[in-house]
Protein backbone atom coordinates (compact mmCIF):
# COMPACT_ATOMS: atom_id res chain seq x y z
CA UNK A 1 0.00 0.00 0.00
CA UNK A 2 1.13 3.65 -1.10
CA UNK A 3 1.21 5.99 1.90
CA UNK A 4 3.15 8.72 3.16
CA UNK A 5 3.78 12.02 1.28
CA UNK A 6 7.03 13.25 -0.76
CA UNK A 7 8.55 16.21 -2.24
CA UNK A 8 9.70 16.24 -5.54
CA UNK A 9 10.51 18.20 -8.60
CA UNK A 10 10.01 17.41 -12.13
CA UNK A 11 12.88 17.82 -14.54
CA UNK A 12 12.88 19.61 -17.41
CA UNK A 13 11.93 16.92 -19.55
CA UNK A 14 8.33 16.27 -17.24
CA UNK A 15 10.33 13.32 -15.44
CA UNK A 16 9.55 12.56 -11.43
CA UNK A 17 11.76 10.63 -9.16
CA UNK A 18 9.52 7.80 -7.51
CA UNK A 19 10.78 7.68 -4.14
CA UNK A 20 12.19 3.86 -3.07
CA UNK A 21 9.39 2.89 -1.10
CA UNK A 22 7.07 3.58 -3.57
CA UNK A 23 9.15 1.44 -6.17
CA UNK A 24 9.39 -1.13 -4.12
CA UNK A 25 5.46 -1.36 -3.91
CA UNK A 26 5.50 -0.44 -8.20
CA UNK A 27 8.05 -3.49 -9.03
CA UNK A 28 6.17 -6.02 -6.18
CA UNK A 29 3.57 -5.77 -8.97
CA UNK A 30 5.24 -5.97 -12.00
CA UNK A 31 8.88 -7.03 -12.52
CA UNK A 32 9.01 -4.47 -15.06
CA UNK A 33 7.51 -1.26 -12.91
CA UNK A 34 4.44 -0.61 -15.00
CA UNK A 35 2.17 2.65 -13.84
CA UNK A 36 -0.78 3.69 -15.61
CA UNK A 37 -1.28 7.08 -15.20
CA UNK A 38 -4.66 8.89 -15.30
CA UNK A 39 -6.45 11.99 -13.90
CA UNK A 40 -8.75 12.46 -11.42
CA UNK A 41 -9.25 15.25 -8.98
CA UNK A 42 -6.88 17.89 -9.93
CA UNK A 43 -4.48 15.62 -9.45
CA UNK A 44 -2.50 12.74 -11.76
CA UNK A 45 -3.01 9.41 -10.62
CA UNK A 46 -0.96 6.49 -10.70
CA UNK A 47 -1.78 2.54 -10.05
CA UNK A 48 0.13 -0.25 -10.86
CA UNK A 49 -0.40 -2.32 -14.06
CA UNK A 50 -2.43 -5.06 -12.52
CA UNK A 51 -4.78 -2.80 -9.75
CA UNK A 52 -5.36 -0.55 -13.17
CA UNK A 53 -6.44 -3.57 -15.02
CA UNK A 54 -9.03 -4.30 -11.73
CA UNK A 55 -10.31 -0.73 -11.99
CA UNK A 56 -11.21 -1.12 -15.84
CA UNK A 57 -12.67 -4.83 -15.46
CA UNK A 58 -15.02 -3.69 -12.53
CA UNK A 59 -16.45 -0.64 -14.88
CA UNK A 60 -17.85 -3.15 -17.55
CA UNK A 61 -19.22 -4.89 -14.51
CA UNK A 62 -21.52 -2.62 -13.15
CA UNK A 63 -21.47 0.26 -15.70
CA UNK A 64 -24.74 1.38 -16.95
CA UNK A 65 -24.49 2.65 -20.80
CA UNK A 66 -27.74 4.51 -20.47
CA UNK A 67 -26.22 6.87 -17.63
CA UNK A 68 -24.62 9.32 -19.48
CA UNK A 69 -22.75 10.89 -16.22
CA UNK A 70 -21.41 7.40 -15.64
CA UNK A 71 -20.31 6.79 -19.48
CA UNK A 72 -18.36 10.20 -18.93
CA UNK A 73 -17.04 9.90 -16.08
CA UNK A 74 -15.46 6.50 -17.81
CA UNK A 75 -14.13 8.08 -20.95
CA UNK A 76 -12.37 10.76 -18.87
CA UNK A 77 -11.21 8.64 -16.77
CA UNK A 78 -10.10 5.49 -19.34
CA UNK A 79 -9.06 7.69 -22.14
CA UNK A 80 -6.84 9.70 -20.79
CA UNK A 81 -4.77 7.02 -19.07
CA UNK A 82 -1.35 6.20 -20.41
CA UNK A 83 1.02 3.66 -19.51
CA UNK A 84 4.83 4.49 -17.89
CA UNK A 85 7.62 2.48 -17.01
CA UNK A 86 10.11 3.05 -14.39
CA UNK A 87 13.35 3.82 -15.85
CA UNK A 88 16.88 2.89 -14.65
CA UNK A 89 16.89 5.71 -12.77
CA UNK A 90 13.63 5.63 -10.85
CA UNK A 91 11.85 8.09 -12.45
CA UNK A 92 8.36 7.94 -14.90
CA UNK A 93 7.39 10.77 -17.73
CA UNK A 94 4.14 12.61 -17.44
CA UNK A 95 2.48 13.05 -20.53
CA UNK A 96 2.19 16.51 -21.61
CA UNK A 97 -2.29 16.20 -21.21
CA UNK A 98 -2.13 14.96 -17.87
CA UNK A 99 0.80 17.95 -16.57
CA UNK A 100 -1.91 20.20 -17.93
CA UNK A 101 -4.46 18.82 -16.41
CA UNK A 102 -3.22 18.78 -12.88
CA UNK A 103 -1.34 22.05 -13.16
CA UNK A 104 1.66 20.46 -12.49
CA UNK A 105 4.88 23.34 -12.60
CA UNK A 106 8.66 22.07 -10.84
CA UNK A 107 7.62 21.18 -7.31
CA UNK A 108 5.13 18.43 -6.61
CA UNK A 109 3.99 16.34 -3.90
CA UNK A 110 3.68 12.34 -4.65
CA UNK A 111 0.60 11.42 -1.45
CA UNK A 112 0.42 7.22 -1.18
CA UNK A 113 -3.26 6.99 -0.77
CA UNK A 114 -3.58 3.12 -0.11
CA UNK A 115 -3.68 1.16 -3.78
CA UNK A 116 -2.33 4.44 -5.82
CA UNK A 117 -0.65 7.21 -5.51
CA UNK A 118 -1.35 11.15 -6.68
CA UNK A 119 1.11 13.66 -7.75
CA UNK A 120 0.01 17.18 -7.24
CA UNK A 121 1.23 20.80 -7.35
CA UNK A 122 2.56 21.99 -4.28
CA UNK A 123 0.72 25.14 -3.85
CA UNK A 124 -2.52 22.63 -5.31
CA UNK A 125 -1.65 20.25 -2.18
CA UNK A 126 -1.10 22.18 0.22
CA UNK A 127 -4.35 24.51 -0.56
CA UNK A 128 -6.59 21.51 -0.82
CA UNK A 129 -5.05 20.54 2.80
CA UNK A 130 -5.41 23.55 4.56
CA UNK A 131 -9.27 23.79 2.95
CA UNK A 132 -9.72 20.14 4.57
CA UNK A 133 -8.18 21.04 8.17
CA UNK A 134 -11.38 23.72 8.04
CA UNK A 135 -13.70 21.44 7.91
CA UNK A 136 -12.29 18.41 10.28
CA UNK A 137 -15.62 18.21 12.40
CA UNK A 138 -18.02 18.06 8.56
CA UNK A 139 -15.47 15.15 7.69
CA UNK A 140 -15.65 13.19 11.13
CA UNK A 141 -19.33 13.68 10.56
CA UNK A 142 -19.93 12.31 7.37
CA UNK A 143 -17.40 9.20 8.32
CA UNK A 144 -19.17 8.13 10.96
CA UNK A 145 -22.43 8.24 8.41
CA UNK A 146 -20.42 6.12 6.50
CA UNK A 147 -19.74 3.91 9.02
CA UNK A 148 -16.39 4.42 9.63
CA UNK A 149 -15.18 5.39 13.62
CA UNK A 150 -11.59 6.67 13.20
CA UNK A 151 -10.22 5.32 17.06
CA UNK A 152 -7.14 7.36 18.05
Amino acid sequence: MFRGHHYRNLDDRSRLMIPPDFRRIIYAYDKEGKVVLSNLDGCVVGYPLKEWEEIEKSFYKVLNIFNATLRDFHRFFISRAVEVSLDKQGRILIPPHLKSYASLKKEVVLAGVGKRFEIWDKERYEERFRKLGENLDAIGEELLRQGIELKL
